[in-house]
């Protein structure tokens, strides 16, 4: 499974992880792009590290908005969270996610620092490295 860090700037480092599960303490201030999908499970796993933002697969939502809970939860901690779309970057697959994924999901304090609906995952991820005015 992969990991690997892909990008660094003046807020930060971007990690990329196949799961959500792959995440440890040296990931605490990064912004991770996660191939799991963004479900309560997943969202259990993120609340225990410190993340700048994160972003999941939405799994096509789900039923009752199953697949992107976990945004709700990362909210009431004020952490930035997102969904990319499922018909734009391979679930399970944070390579792809970062390279084609679409964000289609997005929490109030993810909007708060660009990562909206409808943007490239990875020029919003850039643009939020880069921005010295955003801090996630």
């Amino acid at each position: 499974m992969l990991k690997r860090t892909v990008a660094r700037g003046p807020n930060g480092f971007v990690v990329l992880v196949d799961s959500i599960t792959q995440l440890s303490a040296d990931d605490a201030g990064a912004v991770v792009i996660s191939g799991s999908h963004g479900g309560s499970s997943s969202g259990e796993v993120a609340l225990q590290f410190a993340l700048a933002a994160v972003l999941f697969n939405d799994a096509g939502v789900g039923k009752d908005g199953a697949g992107i809970a976990a945004l709700d939860m990362l909210q009431a901690r004020g952490t930035p969270a997102g969904a990319i779309a499922h018909t734009s970057g391979r679930i399970g697959d944070a390579q792809d996610m970062w390279e084609h994924g679409v964000i289609s999901h997005a929490n109030d304090a993810a909007k708060r620092v660009g990562l909206v609906a409808g943007v490239a995952v990875r020029s919003a991820v850039t643009a939020l490295m880069a921005d010295a005015t955003r801090r996630a």
